[in-house]
């Protein structure tokens, strides 16, 4: 049995930014689409797990769940000035439970390039995909 590699990927999707997490379970999917989401804005490795911030949602399946996550973090991400690197997304039924780190923007060492405004439901998908999860959707930018 092959082992799946945890990853994220953008893709095209006119003016706005897909976003993709493919990961070993489904909550493993679920983080690296987060980490896609920031990898839109600034480059994750240039961003340091300092503050942790406690999330949570729900919605009636896992499409919804998705959006809702990728939601709450550009949420967070507005309100607090900050940019996260570091995710962990535990999933029981409908609900999530979730942590992300990260730290205050600083625009000269992180060189924003957009705003994401939130997840859309275009290409929202969360499904199994070979021996791992796929978690996608669209971002508007």
């Amino acid at each position: 049995m092959t082992q799946v590699k945890a990853r994220w990927e953008h893709y095209e999707h006119g003016a706005d930014i897909g976003v993709r997490g493919l990961g070993a379970s489904k909550g493993e999917a679920f983080e690296q689409a987060a980490l896609a989401l920031t990898a839109a804005i600034a480059d994750p490795a240039a961003v340091r797990p300092l503050e942790r911030i406690e999330l949570g949602c729900e919605a009636p399946d896992d499409e919804l769940l998705l959006a809702e996550w990728l939601n709450a973090l550009v949420y967070e991400m507005a309100t607090r000035r900050m940019l996260f690197s570091r995710f962990a997304v535990r999933l029981e039924g409908t609900r999530l439970t979730g942590a992300a780190w990260g730290e205050t923007v600083d625009v000269a060492r992180h060189d924003p390039a957009v705003e994401v405004k939130g997840a859309t439901y275009t290409t929202l998908r969360v499904a199994p995909q070979g021996e791992g999860w796929l978690a996608q959707t669209v971002v508007d930018v």
